[in-house]
């Protein structure tokens, strides 16, 4: 985000939307900051989810991580830009695997970082804070590395956005329009169901934080 170096250009694009906003509309709108992006000189585009609150929550990441590089391929903007996600959604091995094979540049898990850093500062890591989250980055790495192999990969350049997934339970149209041309034999959910679902974890997010408060309070 801080990078000033020439020949780089970075631009932020939150990919929060208000939470009476239907999804099919947020991520048009992500199209449209891309865009708006690369027509001002950006050459990286940092994903973010900071900044959820009661009233917005953020596109499912790996959903806005391949709907932004499938609209780039048809613009024919892709490879001009590097995608980079900053999200507190993925966690585990298979979270980035996807996000590589869907379009990510690379991933900043922040709230694994901060989960590490309470663990830490409560005692239940006995190690330092840097050694714990190398020690969390190369597992990470260690799986991707795993399931490269497994496919017979030898370079990370090889692996982004090459969608060696097979999707189940997803709608074909929702596959073909926002993870194009990847393998689904069972259909399913549908970009209506995934934003119920988004909200719903939302709203019991933030109840129980209400309800939290409200103990506290008393």
């Amino acid at each position: 985000k801080n990078m000033h170096i020439p020949g780089f250009k970075v631009a932020v694009i939150p990919i929060l939307y208000y939470k009476n906003t239907r999804l099919e509309k947020a991520i048009n709108r992500l199209y449209i900051e891309a865009d708006k992006a690369f027509s001002e000189g950006a050459n990286i585009l940092i994903l973010s989810d900071r900044g959820v609150d009661e009233n917005h929550l953020a596109i499912p990441s790996l959903l806005a991580v391949s709907a932004l590089h499938q609209h780039l391929v048809v613009t024919k903007k892709r490879t001009s830009l590097a995608i980079i996600l900053e999200s507190g959604e993925p966690r585990e091995v298979h979270h980035f695997a996807t996000l590589l094979g869907y379009g990510a540049t690379a991933v900043n898990p922040y709230l694994v970082y901060q989960t590490i850093h309470e663990l830490v500062e409560d005692g239940m890591i006995t190690i330092p804070y840097e050694e714990a989250t190398n020690n969390y980055d190369n597992a990470v790495v260690k799986g991707i590395t795993k399931i490269l192999s497994k496919m017979g990969i030898s370079a990370i350049r090889s692996y982004q956005g090459a969608q060696i997934f097979e999707a189940l339970g997803i709608d074909k149209t929702e596959i073909d329009k926002y993870f194009t041309n990847t393998t689904s034999r069972i259909g399913g959910l549908t970009l209506k169901d995934i934003e119920k679902e988004a909200l719903g974890k939302h709203e019991d997010a933030y109840n129980k934080r209400l309800k939290q408060l409200n103990f506290d309070l008393d």
